[in-house]
């Protein structure tokens, strides 16, 4: 599974990323979570806000901190 954290690298974002690791250590998932920070590679997912998150190239939030049970949930699918 891969998971992309999109954001510039503001508290927010920072947050996400801390919530998504949190989630995946929870569910124990097989996952690689990347940090995404480039403008460029953001718009490139059609997301113009941030924080987002990202699985398996299927945009699951855009402009909100996820709950850590939110991101569960999409994990288990």
């Amino acid at each position: 599974m891969e998971i992309k954290v999109l954001g510039p690298g503001c508290p927010k974002c920072k947050q996400t990323y801390e919530v998504v690791n949190k989630a995946v250590a929870a569910v124990g998932v097989d996952a690689t979570v990347q940090k995404v920070t480039g403008m460029m590679d953001i718009a490139a997912h059609g997301v113009m806000g941030t924080p987002a998150v990202v699985i398996d190239g299927q945009v699951k939030c855009v402009g909100k901190v996820p709950g850590q049970a939110e991101v569960e949930a999409w994990l288990r699918g």
